[in-house]
């Protein structure tokens, strides 16, 4: 009799085993990695940690390979898309407006780095990233300044931590609502920087933001200026402040 009590256990543990491998995950995110300018180095690491972010806070993380794949019944199953590094103009008018209605069903968008260097003549995505790169110093560690404590994710940011980056300088803000999380403070590294006629910073004041959120359009936006480094991706702190945002972008919850 206890050795078939025994086996009913053993088949009970095994079957929920089997069910809890097949339950769903939290959300589904596309991790969009086209290039056509500058390519980090850091897309690679980029790519698994955002995967080992999937896996350790159970989400799916699909890496976008098909370039003729970026359809509207393509992007159904998703609730975020993430730009990691992108550069340059990366999709064509059918795959702009794709976007834009993924966003307008209430989806939710993730901006990492170079992510603001990409698409500038598409005025509805700058909008959607809110504001866009215009030049950078020489890679330089910096103490970092929590704008937003509200906004999950930045607990490794506090006390002015030091972190070491590519401080982008950004343009003005291409869309009202923008809410501020993470700044770099200007005066612990030189902004200044000099890349021929009409390409020059001075940096950006006071508040120089390097992260922030907004609801546009119908869904939700996040972006990171951080994660320029293939190092800054082993960061605890970095990762927490990722996944955030990308959490966010997906649940819109905080």
């Amino acid at each position: 009799m206890n050795r078939i009590k025994f086996l009913l256990v053993l088949l009970a543990l095994q079957v929920a085993f089997v069910f809890s491998t097949m339950a769903q995950k939290q959300f589904k995110v596309l991790l969009v990695t086209t290039t056509k300018g500058w390519h980090h180095e850091s897309v690679h690491a980029g790519v698994l940690a955002i995967q080992q972010l999937g896996a350790r806070n159970f989400f799916d993380v699909v890496l976008w390979e098909d370039p003729n794949g970026f359809t509207d019944k393509y992007l159904q199953q998703f609730q975020a898309v993430v730009f990691l590094n992108t550069t340059g103009d990366i999709f064509d008018a059918n795959q702009q407006k794709v976007m834009e209605r993924f966003i307008q069903s209430g989806k939710g968008f993730v901006g990492i780095h170079s992510a603001s260097d990409t698409e500038y003549e598409w005025d509805w995505y700058t909008k959607l990233v809110g504001r866009m790169f215009h030049i950078h110093p020489s890679v330089q560690t910096a103490k970092t300044k929590i704008l937003d404590t509200k906004f999950p994710g930045l607990q490794g940011f506090a006390d002015d931590k030091l972190w070491t980056e590519e401080w982008y300088e950004f343009g003005p803000e291409k869309t009202s609502g923008l809410q501020y999380i993470l700044s770099v403070d200007e005066s612990t590294y030189n902004p200044k920087t000099d890349w021929g006629p009409g390409r020059k910073g001075e940096g950006m004041g006071k508040l120089h933001p390097v992260s922030w959120y907004h609801n546009y359009d119908g869904g939700r936006a996040f972006y990171t200026a951080l994660g320029h480094l293939p190092t800054n991706f082993s960061e605890p702190a970095f990762l927490n402040h990722l996944y955030a945002g990308i959490f966010w972008a997906a649940t819109g919850r905080k």
